[in-house]
């Protein structure tokens, strides 16, 4: 109101402040940033610049500054931010027993599925399921797409068993997609085990995992693709070319279908 006077009525200081009963110092006085605001204005600052920093990062940097704020002071106005990481939840999993990695001595035993991601030119991401028999390391099919659920998981081995049949068993990493309830009764109703390694262990899932490796070095990593129908129509070409001629090491150096032919 005192300056609302001084502005408007062209009244002076003292007079105004006379009128309105309000000391001159009280009038002139600045309110000074608390530290508990300089110290909020530092953390969101930060927040916006360093998205993964949590709180020990974030303090450290402060200390390095020379700010001397107590550890307990800035990490009181850290939570009222909500400045906290949100971390991601274990998923809690059953215990797993694998079994030794040991190659079938007969086709359609055993099969191995895992997951790979890569992404087009235009940086939409993409999926491939990965599925091969453990006997001959035979690829059996590689299932190209945006998104691939555990319905579409089980619709490409229901059509891999039109022509295979059903094997005994799946070897299988812990994927959302394979620990889900639908693909566990899936699998209960046509008497296929599941397999699954233990969290964190690819090694138990070899077979696939080498597979995987020379998939990326030959296609992903190899050319650069536009479109999920050119993805899939070099996968097809390369699947072939890896079943049909491409030696393997580890089966005498013929490749799958000619090892399959030779077993007895």
């Amino acid at each position: 109101m005192t300056g609302y006077a001084i502005k408007t009525h062209k009244m002076s200081e003292h007079r105004a402040c006379a009128l309105l009963n309000l000391s001159r110092t009280a009038y002139r006085y600045q309110a000074k940033k608390s530290e508990d605001e300089v110290i909020q204005e530092q953390l969101l600052a930060l927040a916006s610049k360093k998205l993964r920093w949590g709180f020990p990062k974030m303090f450290a940097y402060l200390r390095n500054q020379g700010y001397k704020w107590n550890h307990k002071r800035v990490r009181r106005i850290y939570r009222e931010l909500g400045l906290n990481l949100r971390i991601k939840p274990r998923k809690r999993l059953p215990k797993r027993d694998p079994q030794p990695l040991e190659a079938p001595a007969v086709a359609n035993h055993s099969w191995s599925l895992d997951f790979m991601h890569d992404s087009l030119a235009n940086g939409r991401t993409i999926r491939t399921l990965n599925i091969i028999d453990d006997f001959n390391r035979e690829g059996l099919w590689i299932e190209v797409a945006t998104s691939i659920p555990s319905a579409r998981v089980i619709r490409v081995l229901d059509m891999l068993a039109l022509w295979r049949g059903y094997p005994k068993q799946l070897r299988l990493d812990n994927g959302p997609e394979f620990i889900s309830k639908t693909f566990a009764d899936w699998a209960e109703v046509r008497q296929v085990k599941l397999a699954f390694i233990q969290p964190g262990k690819p090694a138990q899932n070899a077979y696939i995992e080498r597979f995987n490796r020379t998939y990326r070095e030959d296609v992903l990593d190899a050319y650069l693709f536009h479109s999920i129908d050119e993805v899939k129509s070099f996968t097809n070409d390369w699947l072939e070319d890896y079943n049909a001629i491409r030696p393997h090491q580890a089966l005498d150096d013929v490749p799958p279908y000619q090892f399959k032919s030779n077993s007895p």
